[in-house]
Order: C-alpha cells, then structure tokens, then sequence
C-alpha cells in the first residue's frame, strides 16, 4: 500500500470540487434528500463539504496545535442565501481555491492537529481528497447523475478507510468498530475491471486484536466483488449488497455485520 503524492491528492481536491460545483450548477434539485444521508438535502450536504473544507484550510493555514471549533470557522456555513446555485456555486469555488493553495504552501509534512493520530497537513490532504469524493458519490445519487472516480483515489480511499476503522479500534474502546474484534472470520474485496499493477484487491482479518489487512488476492468468509467504483461505495453502504452493481459471495452476514459496526469520528 503506497499513499499518493501530495500534490496528487491536492490535484484532485480541486478536481472533486470542480465536479461538484458542475453538480450544483447542472439544474438539480438542492432541495432534494440525500439517499445515502437523509437527514440532508443536497444543498446541505453541499455546505457540509464545504465547512468542512473551510475548517481543514483554517487548521493547516494557522499550524493547528489543537482542534478549532466550527462556530470559529468564517463563512462555514456557505452563502445566507438558501436555494442559490450561483452563490453556492462561488462558495464552493472559493473554497476549494482556499484549501489547495494551502494545502500547496504546507505540503505534507507540516505539524498539524488531526484526529487520527497522523498529525500533519499530509493526512488532511488525503482525508479530504476522501470526503469529497464519498460525499460527491452521495450528491450524484440525490442528484440522479452517474458517478465514477479514478481507480487510485479508489483505492487509496478503501485503504484510508481500513485505516481509520483500525484507528477507532485501537484508541475508542466504546466505538461499534470494537464489535468486530474476535470473529475469526475474514472479508475479501475485489475489483473485477482493474489491472494488476494497481492491485485492487484487500483482505481484511477480524482477529482478536485489532483487524490485520493487505492487499491481495485471498480465500475469505466472504466476498464482495465487481467494479472498483461500486465496491468502493458498497464498502461505504452508498450502494446495495443486493444491487446488480456488486456480488456477495460466501457468509453475507458477514459483511453486512461489519457494513453495520465500521465507522469512526
């Protein structure tokens, strides 16, 4: 497992906004509830990326030492105006401007706070090359629009995710992601439409510890495989376990246990 680059995490910061700004603008409904994050609508999950871009760019551009409220975040909130695709629109670009140019200047391995034990610039990077690219997939479900995302950020967005559910086992012993431990039992996901040299395959371990994964090919309990994209966002419950994107092989309870227990923040 090898992290991308710096700058092509910062690359696709701006490419993931510039998508879901295209969203914006495209007509869609930003009243329209969010599928896969129903107590949203598109308009709010949109101010909910952006806030969340707008308080990454605050703690790297000031050297964080420590966490920044969000009530301290200016212009968090997006425009006052509800229902504007224009003004969302300019928010949103701006605050994609804001945080690339900042995450550019820091590089990655400026000392940062973060929440997940790697406390640099680096790690706010990929985290939020990842929430874009996840809640982008939510906005074009709500959206009714294909969705589709690079094969490495994919990937990288699988291994970062196995990273942060090991993470909430290790340091929050009340977190759902402690219920896995002890299983004995092993998920295998598989990319079926990717080469060998980007080696989309993982196998996951649920020991007594915490869970052990790598890359590869590998017998398992269970099997959740088809095209990266739909395993990506079947691993993030965007997508069905019975839809006709993926296919479940082996003990399904399985995965749909730990579809229902990983999580972290």
């Amino acid at each position: 497992m090898t992290l991308l680059a710096h700058d092509r995490y910062c690359d696709e910061i701006a490419h993931q906004v510039g998508l879901l700004r295209d969203l914006v603008t495209s007509g869609a409904d930003l009243s329209a509830t969010v599928p896969s994050c129903p107590d949203w609508s598109l308009e709010e999950l949109v101010r909910h990326v952006g806030g969340a871009l707008r308080w990454v760019e605050l703690l790297v551009r000031t050297r964080a030492a420590e966490d920044i409220p969000e009530e301290r975040v200016p212009l968090s909130g997006g425009p006052a105006e509800r229902g504007d695709a224009v003004a969302l629109d300019a928010w949103l670009a701006e605050t994609g401007e804001m945080l690339v140019g900042t995450l550019r200047e820091a590089g990655p391995d400026t000392r940062v706070w973060a929440w997940a034990g790697i406390p640099d610039s680096g790690f706010w990077a990929r985290r939020m090359t990842h929430e874009l690219v996840i809640h982008r997939a939510d906005a074009a479900l709500a959206a009714g629009l294909p969705f589709d995302v690079a094969p490495e950020v994919a990937a990288d967005a699988i291994d970062e995710w196995l990273q942060l559910v090991e993470f909430a086992q290790r340091t929050e012993p009340d977190d759902p992601a402690n219920e896995l431990r002890g299983l004995g039992r092993s998920i295998h996901l598989h990319a079926t439409d990717t080469g060998p040299s980007l080696n989309a395959e993982w196998l996951v371990e649920l020991t007594e510890d915490v869970l052990v994964w790598r890359r590869g090919h590998a017998r398992a309990t269970v099997v959740l495989r088809g095209p990266l994209t739909a395993v990506l966002l079947a691993f993030y419950r965007r997508l069905p376990l019975d839809g006709p994107e993926v296919e479940v092989l082996g003990e399904r309870e399985l995965l749909e246990f730990w579809l229902e227990r990983a999580s972290f923040g």
